[in-house]
C-alpha cells in the first residue's frame, strides 16, 4: 500500500540503494528516504526486478542503516510545480526554490520527465532568430525551434557567449519576446552569480527562470536539472504561448553524472566508460525542443558542453551532432589571441540556416554572402598554411589579398564587444565590405545582381 513505510534496506552503494519493492512500484517513482532520525532525502526508482527496487537517492547516503531506515513510496513521478510565477525565481536542480521566497502559487504539476512529441505534430523550424553576433548570425543562424550546441573547452568565454545570445535575442518576424530558462549542472559558484548578476544588470531577470545544481551538490542532481529546466519550458511555451530559448551548461557535467550511476550499478561501460544508452539519454533531451501544431510558442536550446582535452570526437560532442541540428564551435587559438567570441567558422555549422534566411526572413543575399565568406576563409587557410612553408613575400598578389580578407574578416566579422548588439543588417553590409577586399572575378558564389547591388564600389579588379 501507498503511503505506509517499508523498514529495512537489502544494500547502499553509494547513492543507490537497494529495497524490497512494493507490488506496484514503477520506474521514476519517487520515495522518501528516512534515517533512523527521521531526516528525509527524496530517492526515485532507477531499475526493478521481481522483487527488488533499485533507488537513486539525491544526495548523501552516508549514516543509512540497513535494519533502521525506512522507504516510503509515493505512487508519482518527480514532478514540477508550473505557472507563470516561474518567471524571474531561482531554483536548486530538483526544482526547490533557493531565492529566499517561497514556493509558486499554483495547483499545476508537471512530470519532470516528459512526454514524447509525436512527430506528425511538429511544425518545421523556420523563423530567424537575431542574436546580434556577426559569426551567428551571418554564417550560422539560429532558428526558432533548434537545437543548435555550444562546442567549447575549458577557460573558454562560452559563459560570456550564452550570456550575451540570451541578453540579445530576438525575433526578426514572428510576434512575441523570448524568455529564458536557464539549467546549470553541477556549474561553480561564480559562474551561477555571474549569470544572475548578467540577468539583474541587463533587466532580463524577470524573464528568465534559473535552476542551479551547483558544484558541490550531489551530482545525481545533475541528471533531473534539465529535466526540470525543459518542463518549465515546456509549460511556458506550449500552455502559455511563449517563445523559449533554453541554455544548459555544462552538459559534459550531465553525462559524468550518467557515467557516475552507470558505473555504480555496475552496467557494461560503452565508449570511455559511459553507459551504452548515452545516446538515448541524450536525445530524450534534446527532441523535447521544437514547435508543435496548435502552439504559437517554441523551444529553442542552446546546450553548451566543454570539450574533454578540446576533443569534438569525445563520446559527448561525437554524440551530441548526431542528435542536434548543427554546432557552434568555440576556437582556443581564437581565444589565446584575446578574439571575443572565438567561433571557429569553418567547422561551425547550423543545418536549419537555409531555411530561416533569405528574402522576407533575413535579406535576399544573405546566403550568398555567407556561402561566399565560407568559401573564401577556406582558401585562406590554405594559403596560409603554404606561406608558413614558401614565406609570404612568395605569394602572388591574389594570395596576399586573401590574406588580407582573412585578417580582415576575423578582426572585424568574428571579433565584436561582449556588449554590440549588431543588426543582420549590419552584418550583411559588414560581409560585404570585407568581400570588397578581393576581386570581382572571386566571388563566384554570388549572384550579379547582388554584387551590383550591394558590392561597395572600392571592390579590387584583377590586373590583365
Amino acid at each position: 500500500m501507498k503511503g505506509i513505510e517499508y523498514k529495512g534496506l537489502d544494500q547502499v552503494d553509494g547513492p543507490i540503494i537497494v529495497v524490497q519493492r512494493t507490488p506496484d512500484s514503477f520506474y521514476d517513482e519517487v520515495v522518501y528516504v528516512r534515517d533512523k532520525a527521521g531526516q528525509k532525502k527524496t530517492g526515485r526508482i532507477i531499475d526493478i526486478d521481481e522483487k527488488s527496487a533499485v533507488v537513486q537517492v539525491f544526495g548523501s547516503t552516508t549514516g543509512l542503516d540497513l535494519n533502521d531506515t525506512s522507504v516510503e513510496f509515493l505512487d508519482r513521478p518527480l514532478e514540477l510545480r508550473v505557472g507563470r510565477g516561474l518567471l524571474g525565481r531561482i531554483f536548486n536542480g530538483l526544482g526547490e526554490p533557493i531565492d529566499g521566497y517561497p514556493e509558486i502559487i499554483s495547483s499545476k504539476k508537471l512530470n519532470v520527465n516528459g512526454n514524447p512529441i509525436n512527430p506528425f505534430a511538429r511544425v518545421y523550424p523556420r523563423d530567424f532568430i537575431q542574436t546580434g553576433i556577426s559569426s551567428i548570425d551571418g554564417m550560422n543562424t539560429l532558428i526558432r525551434g533548434q537545437k543548435l550546441p555550444i562546442f567549447s573547452g575549458n577557460g573558454l568565454s562560452h559563459n560570456r557567449l550564452a550570456a550575451q545570445i540570451i541578453r540579445q535575442a530576438k525575433l526578426k518576424n514572428a510576434d512575441g519576446d523570448f524568455v529564458m530558462v536557464f539549467a546549470g549542472m553541477g556549474i561553480k559558484y561564480d559562474v551561477a552569480q555571474f549569470f544572475q548578476h548578467t540577468f539583474e544588470e541587463s533587466g532580463v531577470l524577470s524573464k528568465v527562470v534559473m535552476f542551479q545544481s551547483l558544484a558541490d551538490a550531489p551530482s545525481i542532481e545533475r541528471i533531473i536539472t534539465p529535466r526540470c529546466a525543459l518542463t518549465a519550458a515546456e509549460y511556458l511555451a506550449f500552455e502559455c504561448n511563449m517563445h523559449v530559448l533554453v541554455v544548459m551548461t555544462d552538459m559534459t557535467n550531465y553525462c559524468e553524472a550518467l557515467r557516475e550511476i552507470s558505473t555504480t550499478r555496475g552496467e557494461v561501460p560503452g565508449r570511455k566508460g559511459y553507459p551504452g544508452y548515452l545516446y538515448s539519454d541524450l536525445a530524450e533531451l534534446y527532441e523535447r525542443a521544437g514547435r508543435i501544431q496548435g502552439s504559437e510558442g517554441s523551444i529553442t536550446q542552446l546546450p553548451i558542453l566543454t570539450m574533454p582535452n578540446d576533443d569534438i570526437s569525445h563520446p559527448i560532442p561525437d554524440l551530441t551532432g548526431y542528435i542536434t541540428e548543427g554546432q557552434i564551435v568555440l576556437d582556443r587559438e581564437m581565444g589565446q589571441k584575446g578574439m571575443y567570441p572565438p567561433v571557429s567558422a569553418l567547422p561551425s555549422l547550423s543545418r536549419l540556416m537555409k531555411d530561416g534566411i533569405g528574402e522576407g526572413m533575413t535579406r535576399e543575399d544573405h546566403s550568398a554572402v555567407s556561402s561566399q565568406l565560407f568559401a573564401s576563409y577556406s582558401k585562406v587557410k590554405s594559403i596560409r598554411n603554404l606561406a608558413a612553408i614558401i614565406g609570404e613575400e612568395e605569394l602572388s598578389e591574389i594570395d596576399k589579398l586573401y590574406l588580407k580578407f582573412g585578417e580582415e574578416l576575423e578582426q572585424r566579422f568574428f571579433t565584436q564587444g561582449e556588449y554590440e548588439d549588431r543588426s543582420i543588417e549590419q552584418t550583411l553590409d559588414l560581409g560585404w565590405q570585407i568581400l570588397s577586399i578581393l576581386p570581382r572575378e572571386e566571388l563566384y558564389r554570388i549572384k550579379d545582381e547582388y554584387i551590383d547591388k550591394y558590392l561597395p564600389k572600392n571592390s579590387v579588379e584583377v590586373e590583365a
